[in-house]
């Protein structure tokens, strides 16, 4: 858990200089979930809702909506019989400057998902980067 251990257990972070080989290695090392999605060249709400649907395991019913992608988030499990239960989730390429609202709408998403599992002692991590243009 060393590479984790000067990140807190409930952030919404930036991806900077985190590479993705180092995160995976983390995650196995903590017996923590990992998430990863990238959604490069989409803009839209509902484009990126459902890239979210096809990367993470998100149920067959998930209602393509902020507050569906809530339930559907909170409702995951760690590992089983995790010593460390939680997750770490990487969103890369979330829409740029133009697009900044709808970026914002689906962090908030995860922070408000970092609270509720923050609530359960469960572990929360997500990195997200920005396409450029």
């Amino acid at each position: 858990m060393s590479a984790l251990s000067n990140i807190p257990k409930h952030a919404v972070l930036p991806l900077g200089q985190w590479r993705m080989p180092d995160l995976r290695k983390a995650a196995a090392q903590a017996d923590q979930r990992m998430l990863e999605a990238d959604v490069h060249g989409v803009a839209a709400k509902a484009d990126i809702l459902n890239q979210l649907a096809h990367s993470f395991p998100l149920p067959k019913h998930f209602g393509n909506n902020l507050d569906a992608l809530y339930d559907c988030i909170t409702d995951m499990q760690p590992l089983d019989e995790s010593s460390h239960p939680g997750f770490i989730v990487v969103l890369e390429n979330l829409p740029g400057p133009k697009h900044s609202d709808v970026r914002e709408a689906i962090l908030d998403v995860f922070r408000e998902a970092g609270d509720f599992f923050f609530d359960r002692n469960i572990a929360f991590r997500v990195f997200y980067s920005v396409a450029s243009a």
